[in-house]
């Protein structure tokens, strides 16, 4: 079958753990270029739906794809997406600049390189006063931006990013916000789960709201917000309310990460580090 060239396409996309359903028969697709912007509450499977596209956790059923790779394929989409988790994959007992060259390294940057990029992103992110300070003495908001840094050092043609400007101070979460466009606007991919809607309302050209593993709703942030006009509210926060108001609660974040871990651990699989 001949595919077409979306940057990020799934199709009955599902995980289940034991009987708990994560993401349920989730089909979207992603153009290049664009910031597709990922809503949903805490337990609705967002995380999830990341881990199986980033290729960390493996799908109970369904398909999906990273620029025409399936991401079962893993040797074929790592070049190609940069991941930053809630919690970035940082060793403590390495200093900054030390976790940047190490991953680096494990992406095969030549060293001048590799040397010039570091700078530049420490620069950028105001951290070049504190690169070679022990990551176990950083606060959330630097280990955040290391983090930022490392899924973006080796210019990946698609990112994921999952609360980006978690801990950070005004400052840094608008310096993220300039990258992410800064990102799109050079033709680069940028997946995008976050809680602050008015992130969502500033960067996204598509958003989808995830609940209980269902897509719900999907459109662009101006789309949305034209459905509720004819109501009292008129604003992406008035429709993530609606649109989720008459379904219970979902599963305790918690539950889905935890049987996730060990669903990975069976799978073998291990993340960058």
């Amino acid at each position: 079958m001949t595919r077409n060239t979306d940057a990020i396409e799934t199709r009955g996309l599902t995980k289940r753990f034991g009987t708990e359903i994560a993401v349920d028969e989730l089909d979207l697709t992603v153009e290049h270029g664009t910031v597709y912007g990922f809503l949903g509450p805490n337990g609705a499977g967002k995380t999830t739906t990341m881990r199986m596209l980033t290729s960390l956790t493996q799908p109970t059923d369904g398909e999906a794809w990273i620029d025409e790779n399936p991401v079962s394929d893993r040797d074929a989409i790592r070049a190609s997406i940069g991941y930053l988790p809630e919690e970035p994959p940082v060793f403590d007992e390495l200093t900054g600049r030390e976790q940047l060259e190490y991953f680096g390294r494990l992406r095969d940057l030549p060293a001048a390189e590799l040397e010039t990029r570091i700078v530049d992103w420490l620069n950028r992110f105001d951290l070049t006063d504190d690169a070679d300070k022990r990551i176990d003495d950083y606060s959330k908001g630097m280990r955040q931006k290391i983090g930022l840094i490392q899924a973006l050092l080796h210019e990946p043609d698609i990112v994921f990013l999952d609360e980006p400007t978690s801990g950070l101070d005004p400052r840094a979460a608008r310096t993220v916000l300039d990258v992410i466009a800064d990102l799109t606007d050079h033709g680069h991919t940028v997946f995008l789960s976050t809680h602050i809607l008015s992130v969502v309302e500033e960067l996204a050209d598509v958003v989808g709201v995830l609940y209980e593993g269902d897509l719900v709703t999907e459109g662009s942030p101006a789309a949305l917000t034209a459905r509720m006009e004819a109501e009292e509210g008129t604003t992406l926060e008035d429709v993530f309310l609606s649109v989720t108001a008459e379904r219970g609660p979902a599963a305790p974040e918690s539950v889905v990460e935890n049987a996730g871990d060990a669903s990975d651990r069976q799978d073998g699989r291990v993340e960058d580090r």
